[in-house]
């Protein structure tokens, strides 16, 4: 439900305020005032983000022996697209993407992202670096709290400030948003103590924990010391943090759609919204 207000607005802020509308990302006025109003409560000091896309989709083939899974449409746009869009929306326009199969294809559709507002930096992988490798290349580029998320995951009603806000409270390198699952056998599963997450363990064939890793999380630099430059999984730096007491797992109640799957890709082309 949403409730009309009239507001003025002086010639020169209007003429501004147009300026926004893209009738993509913004669509219309009263689009352009909610998302300035929501910035400016929900401002966070996070400017820079890394998107996952290095992965060459096995599980989505035939699909992705024609296209990487950035590219895989949903309601008409590419995945990546709404990742960018969640991302300019709490004003996080520091993108980097690692990228490796059919890399061509992502940066030719995506390019420096002037054309959405931001500004896109690519690391592409030679050879596969794993679900983490990727980090060790941002090292240099990151003095601040930055998020990360796998292209192939959808989450909805993602509120990016809660999430930075509850990570800012427990004080620990990085907070990992978590999702429940009845089948943890495709998923990272973790066990919590309280909100911090005691042990990560990957894809297990049985487990008495339905808490899964949802595919996002926030960090600080300092989590990017535990990163060696060579193939490297995310899980491997989870368990690592866990045991160090330096890993909060934040419970999200929204829909998670894992789009690198043939049953979650349809199931998001039905239900997914935004």
């Amino acid at each position: 439900m949403v409730n009309r207000v009239t507001i003025t607005i002086k010639p020169e802020i209007l003429k501004k305020l147009d300026k926004m509308i893209d009738k993509k990302t913004v669509r219309n006025r009263s689009h352009a005032v909610e998302n300035l109003l929501t910035k400016a409560m929900n401002k966070i000091e996070v400017d820079t983000a890394l998107i996952m896309a290095g992965g060459d989709g096995v599980n989505l083939r035939p699909i992705t022996y024609e296209m990487p899974k950035a590219l895989i449409p949903i309601k008409g746009r590419p995945v990546l697209e709404y990742h960018l869009n969640i991302f300019k929306k709490y004003d996080i326009r520091n993108i980097f993407i690692s990228v490796n199969h059919m890399h061509n294809k992502i940066i030719e559709h995506f390019g420096d992202g002037s054309r959405f507002g931001m500004n896109i930096q690519y690391f592409i992988e030679e050879n596969p670096l794993g679900t983490a490798g990727a980090l060790a290349s941002l090292k240099r580029h990151v003095k601040n709290t930055f998020v990360m998320v796998n292209v192939d995951t959808l989450i909805s009603n993602l509120n990016i400030p809660e999430i930075y806000n509850f990570h800012k409270r427990e004080g620990k390198q990085a907070t990992v948003l978590l999702s429940t699952s009845e089948n943890t056998r495709k998923f990272g599963v973790v066990r919590m103590q309280g909100s911090s997450v005691k042990d990560f363990m990957e894809k297990p064939t049985k487990s008495e924990s339905k808490l899964v890793n949802a595919g996002f999380s926030i960090m600080e630099p300092e989590a990017l010391k535990l990163v060696p430059a060579r193939k490297f999984m995310i899980e491997e730096l989870f368990k690592t943090l866990a045991s160090r007491g330096q890993l909060s797992g934040c419970l999200h109640d929204g829909l998670v759609f894992d789009v690198g799957y043939h049953e979650g890709y349809e199931r998001a082309i039905k239900e997914w919204k935004q």
